[in-house]
């Protein structure tokens, strides 16, 4: 199948974190075809993460769950960017349809969900004793883009970040102590959120016994969630330089952090793009689909007998694999990671 192509469009994943694995699948495509026209189409979010990233040459946003109507609309306007091949990353029906509309001579995804008829070179996922089974996702979509002859080069995520902002943020969050991100959310649910009080307990830790200067990382829809562990805490956290900069100084923040503490959630994921250590508290997901050689830190979990469910809200009703999760061990896991004292 490996063949030159001169206008190449990629869907998207359509979480923040998948389409920041996602970055060495698009980067092996532009080294492939280094002539070719490279459009990443996704999600507007999806398409802010990956502004400034330097082997797209055109971000197209794609409306959330539209319905057939609007994929014609779409599918019209990308004609000509999806021409020669279309990589289908996310594994809905919804997606393989829109390449379908578009047209494009080649178009690869997963044969997954009933759509194989839908594209011309479906892509068997990984599987283990026939049963399909999670792999790291850029691993996952490293493999989808083989059959088009593309090679992982092993040099990890990779995000673009604004160099004037970047630069803002740095002089805005200067000290001599070490900057540690608190990142409190997660868009798939409660069951991958760890306790607010348990977060707040953390930046207390960190700032009484490591001095550290604790800035709360939190989007537009978290305001009571960011309330609520300030309300918490007993010492104050550093705002948000930037965040009416939206993705773009989430970007810069993250870049400037000499820690992160998460969730299993987007930001871990960018903060890997950056080479920025991490403490990331998983729940209900499991570890396989993100289990990364590029990320520097360390996952803290509780394997229970009930987990990974990869439910977002916890069926037993307790969040049990989050509770039992405490500040200490999570402080101590970051006080090993940050600078000596």
């Amino acid at each position: 199948m490996i063949q030159e192509h001169t206008s190449i469009l990629a869907l998207a994943p359509n979480w923040l974190g998948d389409a920041a694995m996602a970055t060495p699948a698009f980067r092996a495509l532009k080294q492939l075809h280094k002539n070719a026209f490279l459009t990443i189409a996704g999600s507007a979010a999806v398409c802010a993460l990956l502004e400034e990233s330097p082997w797209a040459d055109a971000l197209h946003p794609l409306p959330v769950r539209a319905g057939l109507p609007v994929l014609r609309r779409e599918a019209h306007s990308l004609k000509n960017a999806g021409r020669d091949l279309i990589v289908v990353f996310p594994h809905s029906f919804r997606s393989a349809l829109l390449a379908r509309l578009i047209g494009g001579k080649e178009r690869i995804g997963y044969a997954r969900n009933g759509r194989s008829f839908l594209l011309t070179h479906p892509v068997e996922p990984y599987r283990e004793e026939g049963r399909i089974t999670p792999i790291y996702m850029s691993e996952e979509y490293l493999n989808l883009v083989a059959p088009a002859g593309a090679i992982g080069d092993n040099a990890g995520l990779e995000l673009g970040v604004s160099a004037v902002l970047l630069k803002e943020t740095k002089e805005r969050l200067h000290g001599t102590t070490p900057l540690v991100g608190i990142a409190p959310g997660a868009a798939f649910g409660p069951s991958k959120r760890w306790i607010p009080e348990a977060f707040a307990k953390t930046a207390d830790l960190l700032f009484e016994k490591r001095g550290a200067r604790c800035v709360l990382i939190t989007g537009p829809n978290e305001k009571d969630l960011a309330q609520e562990i300030r309300a918490a805490a007993k010492h104050p956290l550093l705002e948000m330089p930037r965040a009416d900069a939206g993705i773009a100084g989430l970007k810069a923040v993250t870049a400037s952090l000499d820690l992160l503490i998460c969730n299993d959630s987007g930001p871990r994921h960018i903060a890997v793009a950056f080479h920025v250590p991490v403490v990331c508290i998983m729940g209900s997901t499991s570890p396989r689909y993100t289990d990364s050689p590029y990320e520097k830190g360390t996952v803290i979990r509780e394997p229970l007998p009930c987990s990974p469910c990869q439910k977002a809200v916890c069926p037993l009703g307790h969040h049990l694999c989050m509770r039992l999760i405490t500040p200490e061990r999570v402080f101590s896991a970051a006080d090993a990671l940050l600078p000596s004292a």
